[in-house]
């Protein structure tokens, strides 16, 4: 089939999200300048740069993460292991401003080292990030697209050393859990290695 995302797709979904899966989910903690704490998960979230470390979430309106996200410049993403999907579903809720997610969910806030945002202590590894921009992309007809594109670098990074096998981040072990389409969600449970080619020596 193909179809115009402008003139509807006739399937009982929209399969856009689906299709471009899985997506790792960043569950962003935050804290406002007044000491609110947030923490809810985006699935439109990556590592897009090594050199330096830099991450972005993608928030369809102006939510709490970006908002308290500008206001601090800062944030925590935080990885969801497979023993916390439950908590993460849990902190997905549309609460009101001010709710602290950490507490509705029964996760426990840890300090961070370089950043105000607490991290989830339970997560098998986190990334402290400083803010350096928040884009607001537009669509093809130059309108607002209403999402607000928060980018950081990543200053600090913890890890679980149970999450550790020989000196390398064990993926399965942590069972690392991303977005697929729908209400569907994967975890890591199996990984398989690839060598990149080099050009005239295969």
């Amino acid at each position: 089939m193909f179809y115009e995302p402008a003139k509807g797709h006739g399937l009982p979904h929209d399969p856009f999200k689906a299709i471009v899966s899985p997506r790792p989910i960043g569950w962003i903690s935050t804290i406002a300048l007044n000491g609110d704490v947030n923490l809810a998960p985006y699935s439109f979230f990556n590592a897009f740069s090594t050199s330096p470390f830099l991450v972005w979430f993608s928030s369809e309106g102006e939510k709490d993460s970006a908002s308290f996200a500008r206001e601090t410049g800062e944030f925590v993403v935080n990885l969801v292991g497979r023993a916390l999907v439950e908590q993460m579903n849990r902190s997905a809720v549309d609460a009101p401003r001010g709710v602290n997610e950490f507490a509705y969910a029964g996760l426990t806030p840890a300090a961070s080292r370089l950043v105000t945002p607490p991290r989830v202590a339970e997560a098998p590894a986190a990334l402290e990030c400083k803010v350096t921009e928040i884009l607001r992309p537009k669509a093809l007809d130059g309108s607002d697209a209403g999402v607000f594109v928060v980018t950081g670098e990543v200053v600090g990074v913890h890890i679980d050393d149970a999450m550790l096998t020989d000196g390398l981040f064990d993926a399965v072990k942590a069972g690392n859990v991303a977005r697929l389409g729908y209400m569907d969600y994967s975890m890591v449970n199996e990984t398989f290695q690839m060598r990149r080619p080099r050009w005239g020596k295969d």
